[in-house]
């Protein structure tokens, strides 16, 4: 049979399928035992994301005016239902970025995002450990837990504070590591370069690593801290090398957001990227007035990978795009 032939067939083996839906299993029993309640919102959306790093799918559908999207992260409407009352709730969904495709990255994946109420940074970090110690299972045995600050992995592993080195400084040390830019790089190009390839690779080798306080320049929706307004109210979990969770206090207020919409726009231009237009019905919602709040995102593939040992996302994939 031809390769081409042969597309028909999964890529998913039974024992992966299984074990994709024994550890879904324990996501729903993990937040049902905590009074977290199951949403769903819409897979096709009015509005796509302005941020510089995400790339919204745009789809027309038969019947209707105008472009559609695909949504990227069920966050903007999970955000609406939080304004209206819902309390304390999550989701397991397929999300679709564009210009994804890497080891770790497929342009259809899934996310398990969830929203506390009245509960800080901090707690949603336990909380998360917490989840991703059940999926990990055995892989997660025995593994301590470590928190730092971007700040300090920043200084442990490279000696430059990103706070405070000069754009000289992290230009040098992206240009040692091989970043090429046909211009003048932002601060935050180059900082994200070194965290994605000198430091992100080397951070949850010998335990789940939590990296808090990343610059107020990237705090996308999160609330900035208030002890260092420098930093916001951010995180991520690592665990060997590999991003599994994107986390914050979320912003509640809808000025400060639309703000940071336009800047969002305004990078976009000077990238020259599609620049969309601001979301809104999410700057209602908050206008309207969010709870406070925390809120996290999960790369399912990504914790089903280590949970299985293997090392590429399309071995955990029913169907990659190249076959989808």
């Amino acid at each position: 049979m031809s390769e081409a032939a042969a597309e028909w067939r999964s890529r998913a083996t039974r024992a992966v399928l299984v074990r994709r839906a024994a550890l879904l299993a324990k996501a729903r029993a993990f937040f049902a035992a905590r009074g977290v309640l199951e949403v769903d919102t819409p897979l096709v959306v009015n509005s796509a994301v302005t941020d510089v790093h995400i790339e919204s799918a745009a789809v027309q559908l038969g019947g209707a005016a105008g472009v559609r999207y695909l949504h990227t992260s069920p966050e903007y409407a999970m955000k609406r239902l939080l304004a209206g009352g819902s309390g304390d709730i999550y989701q397991i969904c397929h999300v679709v970025r564009g210009f994804e495709v890497s080891r770790l990255h497929n342009p259809e994946f899934t996310l398990i995002e969830w929203y506390r109420t009245s509960l800080p940074c901090a707690a949603l970090m336990q909380e998360l450990e917490a989840l991703v110690r059940e999926l990990l299972e055995a892989r997660a045995r025995g593994r301590a837990s470590e928190q730092l600050s971007y700040r300090d992995a920043f200084l442990r592993e490279l000696a430059l504070d990103p706070l405070e080195a000069s754009l000289a400084e992290l230009a040098h040390a992206a240009a040692r590591a091989g970043y090429r830019s046909g211009g003048t790089a932002e601060r935050d190009e180059l900082l994200e370069f070194l965290m994605a390839t000198l430091i992100g690779p080397k951070l949850g080798r010998d335990a789940l690593t939590f990296i808090h306080g990343y610059p107020a320049s990237q705090a996308a929706l999160a609330r900035l801290d208030p002890r260092d307004p420098r930093t916001a109210l951010r995180f991520e979990l690592y665990c060997e090398g590999v991003e599994l969770a994107n986390g914050f206090e979320e912003l509640t207020s809808h000025a400060e957001q639309r703000a940071r919409f336009e800047r969002d726009r305004e990078e976009r231009s000077r990238l020259g990227l599609p620049v969309p237009a601001v979301d809104e019905r999410l700057l209602a919602a908050l206008a309207a007035g969010l709870p406070a709040c925390s809120g996290v995102a999960l790369g399912f593939d990504r914790v089903l990978m280590l949970a299985l040992g293997v090392s590429r996302i399309d071995e955990v994939l029913s169907f990659p795009q190249e076959t989808a």
